[in-house]
């Protein structure tokens, strides 16, 4: 997977002296996390979204929502291996607001301005068909 986010990207959400403790300066623990809130977040955007473009773009191409809820679910899971039981009430709410996002976005609820779409966005929605009806399963 390719690196979405980079080591500067944490500056503006956990000071680094801290992410370096919870971790014990491996960054192997960080490239995990990192890889799984990536996947969380495709899971949530790929009926709608060309989630290869949206997570291969560097720098200044990347979204700035995008990278700040991958930072805030990749804390969270770093967080939750250090000390589950004592998790900040600042770690949980970011980690819930991103998810809450993503579920909205991902229902086609609230749009993702500026994020590209699939080509083939309308043959992705899930239907539903039952008996002599079609209904799309989307919420």
């Amino acid at each position: 997977m390719s690196r979405f986010l980079t080591e500067q990207d944490y500056d503006a959400s956990v000071h680094r002296e801290i992410l370096e403790a919870v971790t014990r300066e491996d960054a192997a623990l960080i490239k995990i996390c990192e890889d799984r809130a990536v996947k969380d977040m495709r899971n949530y955007l790929h009926l709608h979204y060309d989630c290869d473009a949206i997570f291969s773009a560097q720098g200044d191409r990347r979204d700035p929502m995008l990278v700040m809820f991958c930072v805030d679910i990749t804390v969270y899971h770093l967080f939750s291996m250090h000390n589950p039981r004592n998790m900040s009430k600042i770690r949980e709410d970011r980690y819930n607001r991103a998810i809450e996002w993503l579920k909205a976005v991902g229902r086609g609820n609230l749009s993702a301005e500026g994020l590209p779409e699939r080509a083939d966005k309308e043959q992705n929605v899930p239907y539903l068909i039952t008996g002599d009806r079609v209904r799309s399963t989307k919420r």
